[in-house]
């Protein structure tokens, strides 16, 4: 398991072994969890404050609907997610601001706004967006998806081994965003939960975590309240935040540095505790047993 690789997320970098938290902030009206709870710019802001003060490191800001849903083009992706990101870096110029997107134009317009990182969940659909990365010296997340379309569910997914398959996918897209001028201690990998995968396939994933961050590049992962959850505990959206926990934890002592959710409290006395009992991290007070 390897986490000793510096983080950089343009003028933002956090020493080997950190573990970081993503709040995910939806600029959408259509998201599977929240159904559009941080659609208005003021209720946005909110999430965003209050996912600061709970200990998130990252703000990962989207525009567009995972999964299939209404139509969101370049421009209204634009519209939702450009200025808002403007509004967030100028209040809170410190945190690292992520862009969720497949577009290399949309990527582009985020970082001039004051982004950090691409979050490219579709695989590197669009070729340019390691280039854009690399013009303003971002940081880049490579993604496997099994080679769907953007937007598009898994049918009938089969891999010989998802992991190995996950490797050789993600690692080469990472070898393509170095080549394209990326700095590798800006480059982030990400197995992708559910995504192109069956439920069978995503828990393999969780349990041989270990194998990716062996690759040496840092891991980032998105369990939460995920759908190989909720099938694998016969759980609704809404009761799968326990479950959430559980694999965070799993993923975290396995070698994940970045993770990816809903609820930024929980999961960062979930990853704090796990670096505690790795050793990496020492109590916040001890008392018991010394007085």
């Amino acid at each position: 398991m390897t986490t000793d690789r510096q983080l950089r997320f343009r003028d933002k970098v956090y020493e080997p072994g950190s573990q970081l938290v993503m709040a995910i902030v939806n600029r959408t009206t259509d998201s599977f969890y929240d159904h559009g709870a941080t659609w208005s710019t003021d209720r946005a802001l909110h999430r965003v404050d209050e996912a600061i003060s709970q200990g998130a490191d990252i703000l990962d800001i989207g525009g567009v609907k995972a999964g299939p849903g209404e139509a969101v083009d370049a421009e209204e992706e634009i519209r939702r997610t450009i200025d808002f990101i403007d509004v967030v870096r100028r209040r809170h110029p410190d945190v690292v601001i992520s862009i969720d997107t497949w577009r290399a134009a949309v990527a582009a317009r985020a970082l001039e706004a004051g982004a950090d990182l691409i979050n490219d969940a579709w695989g590197g659909f669009d070729q340019d967006l390691a280039g854009v990365a690399a013009d303003y010296d971002a940081a880049i997340v490579c993604t496997h998806t099994g080679g769907l379309r953007p937007r598009t569910g898994p049918v009938r997914a089969e891999y010989d081994d998802v992991v190995a398959d996950a490797i050789k996918i993600i690692t080469g897209l990472a070898e393509r965003a170095r080549a394209a001028g990326v700095a590798e201690d800006s480059i982030i990998i990400d197995p992708a939960h559910d995504f192109g995968k069956n439920t069978w396939h995503s828990l393999e994933i969780t349990r041989r975590l270990d194998e990716l961050a062996d690759t040496g590049w840092p891991v980032l992962v998105s369990v939460s309240n995920k759908d190989f959850l909720g099938e694998t505990l016969d759980l609704p959206v809404a009761r799968r935040v326990p479950a959430t926990l559980a694999a965070t934890a799993i993923c975290a002592w396995q070698g994940a540095r970045i993770h990816r959710v809903h609820q930024v409290a929980e999961a960062r006395q979930v990853v704090d505790l796990v670096v505690a009992i790795r050793g990496d991290r020492d109590p916040l007070r001890t008392v018991r047993g010394l007085v």
